[in-house]
């Protein structure tokens, strides 16, 4: 029995996790749970956004389901771990839990209305450094500067895992994403390490792209594209074009994984202006616990999943508003449900 962290989260997190809960518990997968809260309802509740024990059990049970969360207060009330702060709660699990990579599948699902056709690729993005170290200073009162941080040591363990991601599911090709040609030493580095692990794999071709023709390239064929790696900034970025070339972040799934644990979650926000009103379309978070369970070796029910999702949306009946429907968040999860059954 695989147990499970399930964080609900903040406005419609709490419908959509429920959703894909009851999505996952029909298919009989050997998934047990354990609620546990962060975001505006903990700070409401429990006095801080994060907890300990959040990070406490995540650790011990090694798979985290999250609901979308807001952090109380924004910018100016950072996240305290100790002596660490971070601007938000995700990113504060995925440090304290050594997430380092992240993972985003972009595909075309039948029925969802997208400008492309035949999408089908995977984006890997470096979790822990780039930009996103967070070390900024004022130079004086009209200059800002932050600092961009590239590790050998990162880049090799993000490299090798998406190849092995890739091995796994007899995918055989990958772009490295990078800027190198200005960005000499550090853009230089990933790309050279990032050549390095790939001579590994000769079973999987390896070619690159600099950041901004990977962005046009994107806009104008992305069915010719099998999986891309990018460092932090450039994998944030691209992330959300991916998301957009499929019908947007509410068709998007997403997971972060590192060497002990993973947390699996919908992309988009928190939406609290339709929280409550069974509005919410729940298919990213149903996606994302569908990479939870091919995670955790539930391949047949991840597989089930799939198949009954992509004929509810097919046929358009019990579908969200969003996807041109008239169906309430639980409706459309009981669809999915129903196409199990069969």
């Amino acid at each position: 029995m695989h147990r499970v962290t399930l964080i609900p989260g903040d406005g419609i997190g709490p419908e959509v996790t429920r959703a894909a809960r009851s999505v996952v518990t029909a298919t009989g997968a050997n998934v047990s749970w354990e609620l546990a809260e962060a975001g505006m309802y903990a700070a409401k509740t429990q006095g801080e956004p994060l907890p300990q024990s959040v990070i406490d059990t995540i650790r011990r049970n090694k798979i985290a389901l999250k609901g979308p969360m807001q952090t109380p207060g924004g910018d100016s009330h950072p996240i305290r771990i100790g002596d660490r702060t971070y601007p938000a709660v995700t990113i504060a699990l995925r440090n304290e839990l050594g997430l380092f990579a992240a993972v985003r599948p972009i595909k075309n699902y039948p029925g969802v209305t997208s400008r492309y056709q035949h999408v089908d690729f995977i984006i890997f993005r470096e979790n822990s450094e780039d930009l996103y170290i967070g070390v900024e200073r004022m130079v004086d009162v009209n200059t800002a500067e932050a600092i961009k941080r590239i590790t050998r040591i990162a880049t090799e363990r993000v490299s090798r895992f998406a190849f092995e991601y890739l091995r796994k599911l007899g995918r055989k090709r990958l772009t490295i994403v990078h800027k190198a040609n200005v960005l000499k030493l550090t853009d230089g580095l990933f790309l050279k390490v990032a050549r390095e692990v790939g001579h590994d794999y000769p079973d999987i071709d390896v070619d690159e792209r600099i950041i901004d023709a990977l962005c046009m390239e994107f806009v104008m064929k992305p069915e010719t594209y099998d999986s891309v790696l990018l460092p932090n900034l450039y994998g944030d970025i691209v992330s959300d074009i991916g998301a957009g070339l499929v019908g947007g972040l509410g068709v998007a799934p997403g997971a972060n994984i590192g060497a002990n644990c993973a947390m699996f979650e919908a992309v988009h926000g928190s939406a609290p202006d339709i929280a409550g009103k069974d509005l919410a379309n729940p298919m990213a978070m149903i996606l994302s616990s569908l990479m939870m369970l091919r995670y955790i070796g539930e391949t047949h029910a991840a597989d089930r999943i799939d198949r009954a999702l992509g004929e509810v949306l097919e046929e358009k009946k019990h579908v969200t508003r969003d996807l041109g429907g008239s169906a309430g968040t639980q409706e459309m999860a009981d669809a999915v449900i129903s196409k199990l059954q069969m």
